[in-house]
């Protein structure tokens, strides 16, 4: 497999996987070359609501949203281990901001204050997720993990990240290759 042709897609962490920041993670790739991987998290929500953020941020109109039901409220995700107060809206692809990054053509990433003042307003992207944190890899690094067996490598789509829940984006991703997650083992084995 290429280097790019990692960007956009996702990865499914395998039992083989022992690292505790990855256990049962799903992550989508948002940028992979020769200097190294960036990934966001995108199934594991936090107890801390989009709107807690924005009043935190001190963002006009995020008060209009505290009245909410929990149930309405969007909630933040642990997007990884590195750098976990930095932020990134998840989108899909239909607005671009100041510092917009294509993923796909359904997904984009924007880490500029304007898309969260869009939201704040309800005039934001109709899909998206507000993510704290980021997975990173040095040079090399993915690609032996990689071949260690720790990741299942699976097509990212506007479904998968938005209209799924997150405790089933694992199964679902797993299942767009015709994998279960039964069928996997801790054990590596190489032909």
């Amino acid at each position: 497999m290429q280097i790019t042709q990692l960007t956009g897609q996702l990865l499914l962490a395998t039992p083989s996987l022992q690292d505790p920041n990855f256990k049962d993670s799903v992550v989508l790739i948002c940028h992979h070359d020769d200097d190294g991987c960036m990934g966001l998290i995108i199934n594991r929500p936090q107890d801390i609501s989009m709107t807690d953020v924005l009043i935190d941020l001190g963002i006009e109109g995020a008060k209009l949203l505290q009245g909410q039901s929990d149930d309405d409220m969007q909630r933040v995700f642990d997007g990884g281990p590195v750098d976990d107060f930095r932020g990134f809206v998840l989108h899909d692809g239909w607005q671009v901001y100041d510092s917009t990054m294509q993923i796909t053509p359904e997904l984009h990433l924007t880490a500029s204050r304007d898309v969260l003042e869009d939201l704040a307003q309800g005039e934001g992207p109709e899909h998206y997720m507000l993510i704290l944190g980021y997975a990173g890899w040095k040079t090399g690094q993915l690609e032996s993990e990689l071949s260690h067996n720790d990741w299942l490598i699976a097509p990212a789509s506007q479904h998968i990240v938005f209209q799924e829940p997150p405790e089933k984006r694992w199964d679902f991703g797993a299942r767009c290759m015709g994998i279960k997650r039964c069928q996997l083992s801790n054990q590596i084995g190489h032909a």
